[in-house]
């Protein structure tokens, strides 16, 4: 069976031009390109009887981590196929289980594709909420010494001076 989804995932993701190695006997390293996270990287992990995904978000909020800790349930109980979880350092993961008897082609395509748009279209707001300070700080550190903004553009709504309350 293991040799059946192996070739499953790496016909899956050659056909979507997504870079694909084996990592051990029953594991495969996916990497998706973002637009905010500019690439997650997704371990496929064939077990017995499911597939299991894993894909590393964000490393441990320095701020804030009961609202980050709420923002991921309350999303969790809309998505598909994988959820957000975090390990024991608190870094933040996109998790999830599937049967081996489920598993497709258009199957593997939606939980790559969810595993994409959650952590791409949330990363801007998992940054704020978990790293709003050191957000600022940097903006603040670039503007004094006339460095580039333009890799923290998504983060002027909050990070620039006339952005923030009291100014």
């Amino acid at each position: 069976m293991v040799s059946e989804v192996g070739a499953l995932i790496q016909r899956v993701c050659a056909e979507r031009e997504l870079p694909c190695e084996p990592s051990g006997d029953s594991s495969w390293v996916v990497t998706l390109p973002g637009t905010h996270k500019l690439k997650t990287v997704v371990n496929l992990i064939v077990g017995e009887h499911a597939l299991r995904i894993e894909a590393f978000v964000l490393r441990q909020p320095d701020e804030n981590r009961e609202e980050l800790w709420a923002w991921l349930l309350r999303h969790n109980a809309r998505m598909y196929g994988v959820s957000f979880s975090i390990d024991a350092a608190g870094d933040v993961y996109l998790t999830g289980r599937v049967s081996l008897r489920s598993l497709d082609d258009d199957e593997l395509d939606r939980l790559l594709g969810a595993v994409l748009t959650y952590a791409d279209d949330n990363f801007d707001t998992l940054l704020q909420i978990g790293f709003g300070s050191a957000i600022r700080r940097e903006w603040d550190w670039r503007v004094k010494r006339g460095e580039s903004l333009a890799n923290l553009q998504a983060f002027e709504h909050f990070a620039a001076p006339e952005s923030r309350p009291g100014s």
